[in-house]
């Protein structure tokens, strides 16, 4: 029995988030409309992620380029099926009583309604990130959905970093405070078997102990609470954290929690504690204008503009320098680290072209990210760099990602078991009980 293709229509988001898209719909065929283009090519010239995609889209449209991708469509390889482009048509009366011709949307939406009419025995589906576009066509019996090729598929099961094993006999708990290697994991009674660098919390009765799986020693080692740069951790979620943080043999770091929990703090006191380590400390975050504008339309000169959004950032080195007195060393060294640029605090999207070799990176609001930027931050390290990620995946500014495809929650997911890799979920809020109970219940 012969396969069912199905026809998919893209729009343009779809390409903005992963320009390989066309290769991810198997044997299935594909549909560009001629709208979809034109908005591509506004998006050509820039040095964002976004720009990046739209090269590389129309790059690769154009090495299968032939008459036939205007009439029928052009294979995309063994075992997959046809992309073609579709050019405007009329706009179906259907639509026009509700949709405006004015709206480049609405022509996308314009082109999955007629191949939805002229392919009566196939399903035609429009694939878009843009939420409203998605229940437009559904308004008018079209079948619409996001695209999902690298979401997470159960958040509900996302890794946590870490475990709590109640009723661990109290002779294993012993053993971790007397013996400075730890213990073999088979010795532990933990029904599922520990993961490269994830911690565990033995409890028994009143006693209990820290522990974390070094897979090289192949041992669960005792974890002390220890403070970093006048910083001193509040809770286990957090002296795990600081833990994964400043083992130089973790070379890539997540942190993930509700605003308040310390994933920054955490990470630049870090940072500040191993700084002899590493060339450099470089902190940054992207930047998602308010409505979806460029920072362009806000007044002053470019630091004017980003200074709102890179503020939160000092703020954080702010609470750090508040541990010391000004005249104090510490506090002064933190002056000097960024007079002498050991400490630069930047918008993500400066850190193009910059050399990342043993610089400790920090990236902020790492869930604003879509997977591929991640991708290209982390291939970008180089030898002695550590990377750490810190977000919150359930407060999404981006406007065509949410908390199962955002690069945080994919990064998370994808890197689990890794022996580079260390990841902490902080649940608890440190910085006050007036932020706890609005972060709960607001």
């Amino acid at each position: 029995m012969p396969r069912k293709n199905k026809l998919f229509v893209l729009d343009t988001n779809v390409i903005l988030h992963d320009s390989n898209c066309i290769y991810q719909f198997e044997h299935h065929d594909i549909v560009i409309p001629i709208t979809v283009m034109e908005e591509l090519d506004q998006f050509k010239k820039g040095n964002q992620a976004l720009n990046f995609h739209a090269r590389e889209f129309v790059r690769s449209l154009d090495a299968l380029s032939e008459d036939k991708i205007f009439n029928g469509g052009v294979t995309l390889g063994t075992d997959q099926g046809k992309v073609s482009i579709a050019l405007e048509r009329d706009f179906h009366e259907d639509l026009a009583r509700n949709f405006s011709p004015s709206k480049p949307d609405h022509h996308i939406l314009n082109v999955a309604y007629y191949l939805a009419q002229a392919h009566k025995t196939r399903e035609v589906i429009l694939v878009s990130k843009d939420v409203n576009l998605r229940l437009k066509a559904k308004s008018v019996g079209l079948v619409a959905q996001d695209y999902k090729t690298d979401q997470v598929k159960d958040l509900s099961t996302l890794y946590t970093g870490y475990r709590t094993e109640e009723h661990v006999p109290s002779d294993v708990i012993e053993q971790m405070y007397q013996v400075p290697f730890g213990f073999a994991p088979s010795a532990a009674p933990f029904e599922d078997a520990m993961l490269p660098n994830e911690y565990v919390i033995m409890r028994n009765g009143k006693s209990s102990a820290l522990g974390a799986y070094d897979l090289g020693k192949d041992v669960i080692q005792r974890v002390d609470k220890e403070d970093a740069y006048g910083i001193v951790p509040r809770n286990a979620e957090q002296i795990f954290a600081l833990n994964a943080l400043m083992n130089p043999d973790i070379q890539l770091v997540t942190l993930s929690g509700k605003a308040g929990t310390g994933k920054t703090l955490l990470a630049l006191a870090a940072a500040l504690e191993k700084r002899r380590q590493y060339r450099q400390i470089f902190m940054a975050r992207p930047i998602v204008p308010l409505s979806n504008k460029d920072i362009g339309y806000l007044p002053g000169d470019i630091h004017s503009k980003l200074d709102p959004y890179m503020q939160p950032l000092f703020d954080n080195l702010n609470v750090i320098q508040a541990q010391f007195r000004e005249s104090d060393d510490q506090n002064q060294q933190i002056k000097q680290f960024l007079e002498d640029e050991k400490l630069v605090i930047s918008p993500l999207a400066y850190i193009r072209g910059r050399s990342l070799v043993k610089v400790f990176f920090i990236v902020d609001e790492a869930q604003n990210l879509t997977p591929h930027e991640v991708k290209t931050i982390i291939t970008r390290a180089g030898e002695g760099t550590k990377v750490v990620f810190t977000g919150d995946i359930f407060q999404i500014d981006h406007p065509y990602l949410d908390s199962q495809s955002n690069g945080l929650s994919y990064l998370i997911e994808k890197m689990k078991g890794q022996p580079l890799y260390a990841h902490v979920n902080l649940q608890k809020g440190e910085r006050s009980e007036l932020a706890e109970l609005a972060s709960n219940l607001l």
